[in-house]
């Protein structure tokens, strides 16, 4: 029997539940854990159960609420047994949760926080947080009610719903049901939320609360529970290859050499067993010129090279005999060329870089130009394109979007006048956000000229409306679009290990695969094909050397992207279920056309339709935690249709010819 005191709140209704009784799903579930300490669901049969989790600490008035979240602390990740867990630190309490497989749709979660000082808080919270629009109308159960005294009023502004001491909570919207329990009875509170323009239910399950003293250790173990329909409908992937767009040149690679010793071996693995067409390196220009009353040139011709410099042209040279453009990089420069003192990260006034100082502007250009006439001269590489590294954020060169296009122009001039054809990138931003950084040069026709290519970064910005700005910018210029740096988190290299978890690996290729359909660039370039972000594992790689160095499931992703036929056109790729990203491309003349499919959620078939005539079979190609670019039979097409099963968190490729 369950006895429930029943009241209704804006778009949810809440009980209040004095008994349990739940089965759970009879299938296996996998917890997705993110690298800071937050659940994004979990996994059953292959589905991704969605809601979002994450450590918070309340000040005692409310008014200051910290979160663990992507980019907002220094977190360290591991995996042992096939568990994760997570250590982080949010001001003076330091936290370790593990996140354990517990049964079908079921997760233990055991967080262990340490106060390093005193504080006086309104509690230490295990926050879940589901999108209002999405769970409308749910019903929120509050597990085990007991009475409780409230103290006055609570604190203005905190948009509350509910508070009630329980066990635990559950939540149900038709089909999909979620639950955490906990070991003993605390004050629950269910509160909206906005963040980014949406609205959120948030329920914070306490952990601790009150005043914290300095060496105080506190340890909670809960469950957390969800279930659900599982999608394995059937889905309908359509090409179009009557509409042919912009060409697809293959996979690159940056090439930035940190690591002396570790980074060469693992650059030599993957440009002999990948089929890389772009590659990007660094111009180490505050070791190339540190002063500006030297000449570069006259010292370099002496011997007077650093090391750094000499590995930095060797690095463009073997990119350069490979047959591939090769963009430069500037990222720390000379402390002679910008304006006060060089920031490291983030200054005191909160922004990243330095501006170029303009009164040293043909100076700044004769710089850069030697340094890419010595690579000339002595390598035998002509720089293909040059961009400052991230310039819209400040990593290490800060410019507004002004002066962006008057460099683009002003040294786009002066590499003209000294003979040289490299030309500049536009944009190169930190993410795809930063799409207005590229406005200015867009509306002046007479940078045109000067520009190479555009690029961005895939750190961020990953909506289609976004992606789509880009594509749109390259329509426009009639040049080509570049991804500078590819790959999922740009502060990953704060947690390695994360790079070898299968929900990692599976993103950032689901990620890849989004861009060739939408914004259709001519490559991307992996950041990075070194130890760095590495794509293989062991040999030194981020201190593992208990292993031989090996391939990841990564590596063999873009070893699967990067061996399908390239020099092919995009051509439109379209599926209506949400789990499943689609790409392709194809050339009529050549009769080659390829289809890429990225599957996050259940097993299921795959039906694609859209090939033309004369292809009757392609190659199927596979790539997942445990397969590495396995090929399959090959399958029968059959009036420009191929039906297959598509694995749950598989990459497919298929080739028809």
């Amino acid at each position: 029997m369950v006895n429930r005191i029943f009241y209704r709140f804006p778009g949810m209704e809440i009980f209040f539940s004095f008994l349990v009784v739940f089965g759970a799903s009879p299938s296996s579930a996998q917890p997705e854990v993110t690298a800071w300490g937050n659940l994004e669901g979990i996994r059953v049969e292959g589905q991704l159960l969605e809601f979002e989790t994450s450590f918070r600490v309340v000040g005692a008035d409310w008014t200051r609420v910290a979160a663990t979240g992507k980019e907002r602390q220094s977190p360290r990740f591991s995996r042992e047994n096939n568990i994760p867990t997570v250590e982080t630190r949010i001001d003076s309490l330091f936290f370790k949760a593990t996140f354990e497989d517990n049964g079908p749709g079921a997760a233990t979660v055991n967080a262990e926080f340490r106060s390093r000082a005193d504080t006086s808080l309104a509690g230490v919270y295990f926050c879940i947080r589901v999108p209002a629009d999405e769970f409308a109308g749910a019903r929120l159960d509050v597990i085990d009610p007991a009475p409780m005294t409230l103290e006055g009023p609570p604190p203005p502004g905190l948009n509350e719903y509910l508070r009630m001491p329980g066990n635990g909570v559950r939540i149900r919207a038709g089909q999909r049901w979620l639950e955490v329990n906990l070991p003993e009875t605390g004050v629950i509170l269910v509160k909206g939320e906005t963040e980014a323009d949406r609205d959120y239910y948030a329920v914070y399950v306490p952990l601790a609360g009150g005043k914290l003293f300095k060496g105080m250790i506190s340890n909670k173990r809960f469950t957390v529970r969800t279930g659900g329909e599982i999608d394995k409908t059937p889905v309908a992937v359509s090409i179009d290859p009557l509409r042919p767009g912009r060409v697809w040149d293959g996979l690159g690679g940056n090439f930035r050499i940190q690591n002396v010793k570790v980074d060469p071996p693992v650059i030599d693995y993957c440009l002999n067993n990948l089929t890389v067409k772009w590659g990007r390196t660094d111009m180490p220009w505050m070791l190339w010129q540190p002063s500006d009353t030297i000449n570069p040139i006259a010292e370099a011709r002496k011997g007077n090279l650093h090391e750094r410099v000499k590995m930095a042209m060797e690095m463009a040279q073997k990119l350069h005999r490979r047959g591939m453009p090769v963009i430069l990089s500037a990222w720390f420069p000379p402390q002679w060329a910008i304006v006060g003192k060089k920031v490291f990260g983030r200054g005191p006034d909160g922004q990243f870089g330095n501006p170029l100082d303009t009164a040293k502007t043909q100076e700044i250009y004769a710089s850069i130009t030697d340094y890419i006439l010595y690579l000339k001269e002595t390598y035998g590489v002509e720089i293909d394109m040059f961009s400052f590294n991230e310039s819209d954020l400040g990593i290490d060169v800060r410019q507004t979007d002004e002066e962006h296009l008057q460099l683009i122009k002003g040294l786009g001039a002066y590499f003209k006048s000294r003979g040289l054809k490299t030309k500049l990138l536009l944009g190169d931003t930190a993410d795809a956000n930063g799409y207005d950084f590229i406005n200015k040069t867009m509306d002046d026709p007479d940078a045109w000229p000067f520009v190479g290519a555009i690029s961005f970064h895939s750190w961020r910005g990953w909506a289609d409306a976004t992606l789509q700005k880009w594509a749109d910018a390259a329509a426009r210029m009639k040049l080509p679009l570049l991804v500078g740096e590819g790959s999922i988190d740009a502060g990953a290299w704060r947690y390695p290990n994360i790079f070898q978890e299968p929900s990692y690996a599976m993103d950032e290729i689901g990620l890849y695969i989004r861009i060739l359909n939408i914004c259709q660039p001519a490559s991307i370039l992996q950041w990075q094909l070194t130890s760095d972000y590495s794509v293989l594992a062991g040999g030194g790689v981020f201190r593992n050397d208990s292993e031989p160095l090996h391939p990841t499931q990564r590596f063999w992703n873009l070893k699967q992207l990067a061996g399908a036929p390239t020099g092919l056109k995009a051509i439109p790729a379209k599926c209506a279920n949400k789990n499943i990203s689609c790409a392709a491309m194809g050339d009529s003349e050549k009769g080659v056309y390829v289809v890429h499919i990225v599957n996050d959620g259940a097993t299921r078939e795959t039906t694609i339709s859209g090939f033309p005539k004369g292809v009757k079979r392609v190659k199927v190609f596979v790539t997942d935690e445990k397969r590495a670019m396995e090929e399959g039979k090959k399958l029968k097409v059959e009036n420009g249709s191929v039906t297959l099963p598509v694995d749950s968190r598989s990459f497919v490729t298929l080739i028809g010819e």
